[in-house]
């Protein structure tokens, strides 16, 4: 049987506000995992469940390495979320791709550092398939719900993650493209890796703000012209969020996403670390329960 859709959208801060949400209701939501970036915004577009995250926080005080990505997926899962689009700006390395186009990326290479990469760990050992880390069904609705909303959206792509907070150099730049990645960010992972664990089918729409470094004749990125491009973007993404809401089909059919976890664990039931096992009960209660 179908059920019905919960949308998360995690994207920057004010994202939800002006967007028209009904019944809408500000949640702080506690995780085990500690705090996340801020309160979860609740409500309901056209009869569809959204429930918003600002990733950086109010006023956009965390910085990438900052954010607690396993608090915000914990939290949004929480909240009873079936599928999860995240909302990024991202500096592209394609000519194709200029500054104002959207692009649903669909791989990722990962190059941060140091961040809580997993939900589960010593005493409770699991390994999920990421060989496909985006959802083709959302990330399939959201690009036409971007398009529906008078973008330019590119479908396909591989985004690399830096730690950040500073852009690359010349050098990285060109070496990324070489690598075959199209846009570059610093805030997919560990997310996406986190909400497969966390079985929700994740998308992502990126914003492009600036061509990154690799263009010999022009100045490097500076953080101005981002916001710059942020902020003319953000009408727009409002408005593909309301889309998406209106394209979404009546019922939710059961992705294969929603059992990532059903041969994950390495671990004996007998050897599982109970506290772990506590911690986990949005996360994998469905499983581990």
């Amino acid at each position: 049987m179908d059920q019905a859709w919960h949308i998360g959208v995690i994207g920057g801060s004010g994202l939800a506000e002006g967007i028209g949400l009904d019944e809408a209701q500000e949640i702080a939501v506690r995780s085990p995992f500690g705090e996340p970036s801020g309160p979860v915004t609740t409500g309901r577009i056209g009869g569809v469940r959204f429930s918003f995250l600002a990733r950086h926080g109010a006023g956009h005080r965390l910085t990438p390495s900052a954010v607690n990505y396993r608090a915000n997926i914990d939290v949004l899962k929480r909240c009873g979320v079936t599928d999860l689009l995240a909302l990024s700006a991202i500096g592209s390395l394609r000519e194709a791709l200029a500054p104002g186009h959207m692009i649903a990326v669909d791989q990722f290479i990962d190059r941060t550092e140091g961040r809580a990469r997993s939900f589960f760990g010593p005493g409770l050992v699991a390994h999920v398939s990421l060989a496909d880390p985006i959802c083709p069904r959302l990330s399939g609705l959201a690009t036409a719900a971007a398009r529906a909303a008078g973008a330019t959206v590119h479908a396909g792509g591989c985004y690399v993650a830096i730690e950040g907070p500073q852009f690359s150099t010349r050098a990285e730049s060109l070496m990324y493209r070489a690598w075959g990645a199209d846009v570059i960010g610093m805030t997919a992972m560990p997310e996406a890796r986190l909400a497969r664990e966390a079985e929700l089918p994740y998308a992502l729409l990126g914003m492009v703000t600036d061509y990154d470094a690799w263009r010999p004749s022009e100045a490097g990125v500076e953080a101005a012209e981002v916001f710059a491009v942020m902020k003319a973007n953000a009408a727009r993404a409002r408005t593909a969020v309301r889309e998406l809401a209106r394209l979404l089909p009546p019922g939710r059919s059961a992705s294969p996403i929603d059992r990532a976890l059903d041969h994950a664990f390495a671990t004996a039931p007998g050897a599982r670390d109970p506290q772990l096992v506590a911690r986990l009960d949005a996360v994998a209660g469905r499983v581990l329960g």
